[in-house]
């Protein structure tokens, strides 16, 4: 049931009372913000929020003060500090070793200085020729098989887990197990224990891949990072990190996009008709399906933000969802429109943080989605769209499996 935002008529000198956070979406818009987001930014996009564990903090909905948090370095990332916004979970550990979304400088710093270099735009468009060849594998073994197929485990996860291989250095050899291993982990039907056993199963590989890297570099990313000062144990941190960060986002990407489109057919007959639009139309999904849709940072001291002070100590969820909405930011925001220009989009978050890995996630869209629209030109869903299995609840969004299916020639 969709939470709507709890607030009491404010009587004179009276603050009105913390929201909560509204969850769930309204039925038959599955790509839509929980509405009470919206009712929230139209009414103020900086308001009080209690948290299930009884914090009094902040909600961010505005695109203007969202970024402003993003920017600014009084607010901290470390998990420690952050009270959750969805339920109450205890205090939260610190983030893992190489994991640098709780970070926060000199730490931070000192990581994605190494990385940044790793991730220039020329590196990722140098890969566009592998993307390419990888998307045509499965794209024949689709067309081979015929449909109805899962995209998500026919095409979707595929192409960013064999990228992340090409980009850590994965021997060739050991990408089907590599592979076995992240399915399991993302694959709905998947059970606990046998989760816990690839999860398991692809730290301990990531430790010996660091390891073989070290003693015998080769052209990839681990094996430049060896000759950095980073640990063994930062080495394989950094490693697990990057895959969790490359996988799951882009395959949701991928299939969610692909579902959106789908659902709009004028958007879809418009990019198959101007490949061109590819890029516009990614940024444009990017923003209208927001699938990292929230995150938290804590203030280290008092700031002053849109004529309100939050104090040390407090938290404050930032809903990108319902800033990639403002109609401030981007008119007639709840339109799926690929021939918007939507950059400054918040989906890849913004300031030091940003989604490191941005630029291989677009360029991976921007070759798989308008090649599974060309390939097979009456491409449909195989079941009916409230069907489709999606992933409301989850820190990111998506769809757990997308049946699709298409005229055979």
């Amino acid at each position: 049931m969709q939470n709507e935002p709890t607030a009491c008529p404010a009587g004179r000198g009276t603050a009105p009372e913390p929201v909560t956070i509204p969850t769930g979406r309204a039925s038959g818009c599955p790509f839509d913000p929980a509405a009470g987001l919206g009712a929230l930014r139209e009414r103020d996009p900086l308001v009080r929020m209690r948290y299930p564990d009884g914090h009094v903090g902040w909600l961010a909905t505005g695109y203007a003060t969202v970024r402003s948090i993003f920017a600014d370095s009084r607010f901290s990332s470390r998990y420690e500090l952050l009270h959750y916004p969805f339920a109450d979970i205890g205090e939260l550990p610190p983030a893992p070793v190489g994991d640098m979304t709780g970070m926060d400088a000199p730490e931070h710093t000192r990581f994605r200085k190494l990385l940044i270099s790793k991730f220039t735009v020329r590196r990722m468009r140098e890969l566009t020729a592998r993307v390419e060849e990888i998307t045509t594998e499965y794209l024949d073994a689709m067309e081979r098989k015929g449909g109805p197929v899962d995209l998500v485990e026919a095409f979707a996860q595929p192409i960013p887990a064999l990228m992340i291989c090409e980009l850590l250095g994965v021997p060739s050899v050991d990408r089907d197990r590599f592979q076995r291993w992240t399915t399991t982990m993302t694959t709905q039907s998947s059970d606990v224990r046998a989760m816990g056993e690839a999860m398991a199963a692809l730290g301990a590989y990531m430790g010996e891949l660091v390891a073989a890297k070290q003693a015998n570099p080769t052209d990839d990313l681990l094996s430049d990072l060896t000759t950095s000062d980073l640990t063994h144990e930062e080495l394989t941190g950094v490693g697990a990190f990057l895959l969790g960060a490359g996988l799951e986002t882009t395959a949701n990407m991928i299939s969610l996009g692909t579902f959106a489109l789908l659902s709009n057919p004028e958007q879809l007959a418009a990019l198959r008709a101007d490949p061109a639009l590819a890029p516009q139309a990614v940024e444009e999904l990017l923003r209208y399906l927001t699938i990292a849709h929230t995150t938290v940072k804590t203030a280290r001291e008092d700031v002053e933000l849109d004529d309100k002070v939050i104090r040390a100590g407090e938290s404050v969820t930032m809903s990108m969802e319902a800033a990639n909405r403002d109609p401030q930011r981007f008119p007639e925001p709840d339109a799926l429109d690929v021939h918007r220009k939507a950059s400054g989009h918040l989906a890849f978050g913004h300031g030091i943080h940003q989604c490191l890995g941005q630029q291989l996630a677009r360029v991976e869209m921007q070759v798989a989605l308008p090649a599974l629209l060309n390939r097979f030109p009456t491409l449909r869903l195989a079941v009916p769209a409230d069907e489709v299995p999606l992933r409301t609840a989850a820190s990111i969004l998506g769809a757990h499996s997308l049946p699709v299916t298409w005229d055979g020639v």
